[in-house]
């Protein structure tokens, strides 16, 4: 038995090989720390139909498999480029025909480790196979000083961050053992049952060490179905992640000979500094694995017309007075969501065509889009790209292998039949629809929403996890063409607002749109907590000030968007000047402070934010700068401290951004330097600037 240790990024992977079983993994450490103690946990796992577990009937964790039993260690191979390393281990069963090939990826700059599996029939007969790990980890400490970390993301009340004690998550430590087996065979499970990949929790996770002050926060880059579990194993924890599995989403894959299939990737963050510290890790690796793009530099400001604005119901009069009044208030972008396209105000199950209403606008959508070009913006459209209404025509006019299909027959969701883009006639056809969008009306800016969710799709004879899979690598592929083909299009990635907020998707799409709420009080913790699923330059947050909102109401309504991607929208068309002009200075100051966003970390000066808290606080920041985000929800006037992002001592200036007109109390108390901030009674918020200044700087 042998230890096979490799160090990236700051983070050491510790390996067991062993000529009687699988390779190993005794942990993932920050640093260059020793190995953890204890038996180490499979690099992979591995199933096929009846071939079921050995050495151990756990209760329903997904190891330890009889196939995963027969893997032998066979090399390891380490690529370099510039953009970081790879470790490849490879694994083979010659009695099974299988060859299993792990890469861990670091990108350079980065604290995080991608892992993905490639599971190939080296044999003769075909192979079917049930589950394949994509992330495998133990090593975290003992059970008692750790906390578990998962994010509820329901519609309209998303990025509810809970922590959990192990026991309190149902994992308990059984030692002393007396079998060897090491584990009360429960687990913890986390799963995306559907195509909406946080449409009930995100695909984001964490350990933290409370003692020792380490985190590991990982992600599942998948647009689709995903699982990951955590069980208690000899004492700490394990943690296992995937894509979809037999067990929880119908999936398997039959390889012919010579075929191989490929996991989701993970990416997992092993770092100091606790849970902020792995926040702060996958941001910086985030926007490493993302598209670049001068929209993810500039931050332009988007205008929509949808929320609590004309809902869906637009047209050419309307839109008229409304682009004038986005151009008056800053805006850079400006985007005609749902309805464009449809003569009937009932169009939720006509959708498909995507061409303009010549009802909604009698001149012709050019003309309004030459309206919003001629008033110094980029017009925008909203788009459903994978869904056409079961009363549209389209359905007529496309082949059968072009929907989802529930044994032979078309899934119906909500009004709406589901395209598979595997189909070459769905994409040609969608390609079509795009280059018309962008190239003959000038549209430079899409919003790609996705407002069902399905288990899958039989088609093919396949199980409906299986094509699922199929249909969302099919899909990104679609994308990548997209943006080979216009490189300028700004792409938002929208499912009822957060419903597949994923890096899969976020590493191509510029923006995310971070929920449907339409309650500015209740979108605060919503947008307070975004950055730990999303890049600041990338979180979409709605502000929707509206005419007899006072001033406090309408400044609140401004923060909640104004350390994100500003989506403004409301009826700004109606406000006397007043109003205009505070949405106007709103967004002047957001300008002024925008390149912070695109560079600095988020920090949550009083923690992840609970959906009733009274006060909510995110800053983001340099090493000089920093804007904070402060909101105060209580009845009464109340004060809160917060301490800052620099725990050093170093002096620091402080000033209101916004709104600079209403009442604020600020002090910074103590030589620690924490920021004492007073406001009146809820709804309020502010944004304040920190310049932190090294000692005997004078200016």
């Amino acid at each position: 038995m042998n230890t096979l240790s490799w160090t990236a990024g700051g983070i050491a992977v510790h390996l067991v090989t062993d000529p009687a079983g699988p390779v190993r993994v005794l942990g993932m450490v920050p640093g260059a720390g020793p190995a953890p103690a204890g038996p180490g946990v499979a690099l992979v796992e591995v199933d096929c139909p009846g071939e079921g577990r050995l050495g151990n009937s756990t209760s329903a964790q997904h190891r330890p498999y009889a196939v995963t039993a027969g893997l032998r260690y066979t090399g390891h191979t380490e690529e370099s480029t510039s953009d970081g390393t790879t470790l490849w281990v490879e694994q083979g069963d010659d009695a099974r025909g299988l060859r299993v090939r792990t890469a861990l990826e670091h990108l350079a700059g980065t604290e995080v480790i991608r892992v993905r599996s490639e599971a190939a029939n080296v044999g003769r007969a075909p192979l079917t196979l049930t589950y394949v790990s994509s992330l495998a980890v133990t090593g975290f400490g003992p059970m008692e000083k750790l906390r578990l970390h998962e994010a509820r993301n329901a519609w309209t009340a998303e990025l509810r961050w809970q922590q959990l004690t192990a026991e309190q998550a149902g994992l308990v430590d059984i030692r002393p053992f007396d079998d060897g087996q090491g584990t009360a065979k429960g687990r913890h499970a986390v799963t995306a049952a559907g195509s909406w990949s946080s449409g009930d929790f995100l695909p984001v996770g964490a350990v933290e060490d409370l003692e020792r002050d380490l985190a590991w926060v990982w992600q599942v880059e998948h647009c689709g179905a995903w699982h990951w579990e955590l069980g208690d194993h000899h004492g700490s924890l394990y943690l296992q992640a995937a894509g979809p599995t037999g067990r929880e989403h119908h999936w398997r894959a039959t390889l012919a000979p010579g075929e191989s299939f490929t996991t989701v990737p993970v990416a997992i963050a092993a770092t100091t500094g606790g849970l902020a510290g792995g926040f702060r890790a996958l941001t910086r690796y985030r926007r490493a694995i993302r598209r670049p793009a001068p929209d993810l530099e500039r931050l332009p400001v988007v205008f929509n017309d949808y929320m609590n604005c004309l809902d869906g119901d637009a047209t050419e009069a309307d839109l008229g007075p409304l682009i004038d009044a986005a151009a008056e208030a800053g805006a850079e972008y400006f985007v005609l969501d749902a309805g464009w396209y449809a003569d009937e105000g009932t169009w939720w199950d006509t959708v498909g065509e995507w061409e303009p209403s010549t009802v909604r606008f009698p001149h012709g959508i050019e003309a309004t889009l030459r309206r919003i070009t001629d008033a110094g913006m980029t017009p925008g459209l909203w788009l459903e790209p994978e869904v056409v209404g079961v009363r549209s025509p389209v359905v007529d006019q496309l082949p059968a292998g072009a929907f989802f299909t529930d044994s032979g027959v078309r899934v119906r969701e909500n009004g709406r039949f589901h395209l598979d883009y595997r189909c070459a006639a769905v994409r040609e056809r969608m390609d079509r629809v795009v280059d018309r969008l962008v190239g003959e009306l000038g549209a430079g800016y899409l919003k790609l929403d996705y407002n069902i969710s399905t288990a899958g799709t039989d088609a093919g004879g396949e199980r409906t996890g299986a094509g699922l899979l199929g249909h969302n690598r099919a899909f990104l592929a679609w994308l990548d063409g997209v943006l080979a083909r216009h490189p300028a299009l700004v792409l938002e990635n929208c499912a009822s607002g957060g419903m597949r907020m994923d890096y899969a998707l976020l590493s191509r799409t510029a923006l995310q749109s971070t929920s449907d709420q339409k309650d500015h009080r209740r979108y605060a913790p919503i947008a307070a907590a975004a950055p730990s699923a999303v890049t600041p330059e990338q979180s979409a947050v709605w502000a929707y000030p509206q005419p007899g909102h006072g001033p406090e109401e309408a400044s609140f309504c401004l923060v909640n968007a104004m350390l994100g991607r500003v989506h403004l929208s409301g009826r700004i068309d109606r406000m006397d000047t007043g109003e205009a002009k505070r949405v106007r200075t709103a967004i002047e100051v957001y300008k002024r402070h925008r390149s912070l966003l695109a560079r600095g970390q988020p920090h949550w000066p009083l923690g992840l934010p609970g959906r009733d808290d009274p006060w909510l606080a995110l800053a983001v920041h340099d090493d000089h700068d920093c804007v904070l985000a402060v909101w105060h929800r209580g009845t009464t006037a109340g004060t809160v401290t917060l301490p800052l992002p620099w725990p050093d001592g170093d002096p620091v200036l402080v000033r209101v951004l916004f709104p600079a007109d209403l009442p604020t109390g600020t002090d910074l108390a103590g030589a620690t330097g924490a920021l004492r901030i007073s406001l009146p009674a809820g709804p309020s918020a502010r944004l304040i600037r920190l310049q932190r200044r090294t000692r005997g700087e004078t200016s």
